[in-house]
């Protein structure tokens, strides 16, 4: 089988973990004239931008071309792959299935390709990293200058989003995560353990009296990370060393760590945040810890990676990069930053 150089696999974003049925690929040649490698990239390329137009200016190809080759795949596989309206192309329940694995399979030769092409040189190509907001922009971002300078034929695509992303649907390449990890078919790398703690500003506390125990929160006003999951109950260790949970009383919800921090400072009322966050204003002055005695355990920081990307040497070199520097740096340390 030849592959089009960059035209089959590039056609489309995209990435997946179930591997390659080898009957499968041997038959995708060209049958009855239709390269149905190529035809599967099309089909992928317009389930994701809605229209046969949308795909053709995005492979680029031409409109008769891209429609001759979805209608090749309906005629080939006996059945209706998309239902046309006048307004969008939406998949049908054989389409959806057939989206899934083709993209998945389109996944998975891209890597080939990737593995194939380090071998007679150096890694190239861009590489999606998914990080928090914060850690991204603070831990993350500074360090890609020097990684950009080492391997000048990479680029870096960082996005940073305060949710989990579905690294397959948004074609990540590798993850930070931060929290125990659920079960899944992901790879985890396990970076550093960062520590959670509640502070307030002085002329607060001075106010409002210092809360003794969790219960006591109850009684404050609490400044809630809204994108984070349970965000109106903040977790700690009850006498005895067993976790509680404790419904705060909200005042202000704000999606941004860095305005909690600043309107905490402000004497907005009781944050919880990273321990790494506010150890410059707690070293100032401008911040204090409480509840000290009831803190959680430390929570791992993981970097994740789907199966099929763990052996991609790009992400090999990034992750490695990433645990050097911070081993060196130890940002996630109770230390001010500089």
């Amino acid at each position: 089988m030849r592959l089009k150089e960059g035209l089959i696999i590039d056609s489309c974003v995209c990435a997946g973990y179930s591997s390659i049925p080898a009957q499968f690929l041997a038959k995708n040649g060209r049958i009855n004239g239709l390269d149905r490698i190529a035809a599967m990239a099309t089909f992928v390329r317009v389930v994701e931008s809605g229209s046969l137009s949308a795909a053709a200016r995005a492979i680029p190809s031409s409109l008769t071309s891209v429609s001759r080759q979805i209608a090749g795949l309906e005629e080939l596989y006996g059945t209706q792959l998309l239902i046309r309206t006048t307004r969008r192309l939406t998949p049908t329940d054989d389409g959806r299935l057939f989206y899934d694995r083709a993209k998945s399979i389109l996944g998975e030769l891209k890597e080939v390709e990737l593995s194939l092409s380090s071998r007679r040189g150096k890694p190239a190509g861009r590489l999606r990293v998914s990080a928090p907001t914060l850690i991204g922009r603070l831990l993350i971002a500074p360090l890609l200058a020097e990684f950009l300078r080492r391997h000048p034929a990479l680029s870096v695509d960082l996005m940073l989003v305060d949710r989990v992303v579905d690294m397959v649907e948004e074609d990540i390449h590798v993850a930070l995560r931060v929290g125990h990890l659920p079960d899944s078919q992901l790879v985890a790398r396990k970076l550093a353990d960062l520590t959670m703690i509640v502070c307030a500003a002085p002329d607060y506390l001075q106010r409002r009296g210092v809360p003794r125990n969790p219960g006591d929160l109850s009684k404050h006003d609490c400044l809630v990370f809204s994108d984070a999951p349970g965000a109106g109950e903040w977790r700690f260790k009850a006498n005895g060393g067993k976790d509680c949970r404790i419904r705060v009383s909200a005042r202000l919800w704000i999606n941004s760590l860095d305005a909690l921090v600043l309107a905490a400072e402000n004497g907005a009322g009781i944050v919880r945040v990273p321990s790494w966050q506010v150890a410059t204003e707690i070293a100032a002055g401008r911040l204090q810890r409480i509840l000290a005695a009831h803190e959680r355990d430390a929570t791992p920081v993981h970097l994740v990676f789907p199966p099929s990307r763990l052996t991609s040497p790009k992400t090999r070199i990034f992750a490695d990069y990433l645990v050097d520097q911070w081993a060196t740096s130890r940002p996630f340390a109770d230390h001010p930053r500089t």
